[in-house]
């Protein structure tokens, strides 16, 4: 499970203008209309052909759980393309990106400095040429590492510098034992 990835992608479907298919034969129907056969979404799913074709006529209604997780997340994943893409979009030129967190969040610093490393909540608002940074290496396919690498970057000037009026000689900022992340546009 990617904690960065997940987050950034549940922010977006809350832009969503309609709810997504429910039940496991309407999801496998919006599949198979969105892949253009059930043999491809056979192996999205890793299940047989003649298991989607059930589910679409109707003759299977309950998936087994990691079957329907898998269902729910491909039917997600591809619900609302335009919608997703303009949400995207109005974050990463106007809108921005809000973050918000329970982390051990600091830098390397004097001990009983204020910005040493510890445990904070933070609810920040990021401008959008960050979001944009988010959203384009999560479609570069970038890893979990690399998103918290451009989030911990994002807060350093952000947060920490706040813009360069401050710790101008600040060059890195550690984000780790993250309990809590969300985003929201």
């Amino acid at each position: 499970m990617s904690l960065f990835g997940d987050g950034l992608e549940a922010a977006v479907q809350k832009a969503f203008t309609r709810p997504a298919p429910k039940t496991a034969p309407a999801q496998m129907r919006y599949l198979v209309r969105k892949m253009k056969g059930t043999k491809a979404v056979a192996q999205l799913l890793r299940i047989s052909q003649r298991t989607v074709e059930r589910y679409v006529k109707n003759q299977i209604r309950k998936p087994r759980p990691e079957l329907a997780a898998r269902l729910e997340r491909e039917v997600k994943k591809r619900w609302q393309p335009q919608i997703r893409a303009k949400a995207r979009q109005r974050a990463a030129t106007t809108g921005g990106i809000v973050i918000d967190t329970r982390a051990r969040l600091g830098y390397s610093a004097p001990i009983g400095s204020t910005d040493d490393a510890r445990i904070r909540h933070l609810t920040i608002a990021l401008p959008p040429q960050h979001a944009a940074r988010l959203f384009d290496a999560q479609e570069a396919g970038a890893g979990d590492q690399q998103l918290q690498q451009i989030a911990a970057d994002a807060l350093r000037e952000v947060y920490f510098q706040d813009g360069g009026r401050r710790a101008g000689s600040l060059e890195e900022v550690r984000f780790t034992d993250i309990e809590h992340l969300e985003f929201d546009l």
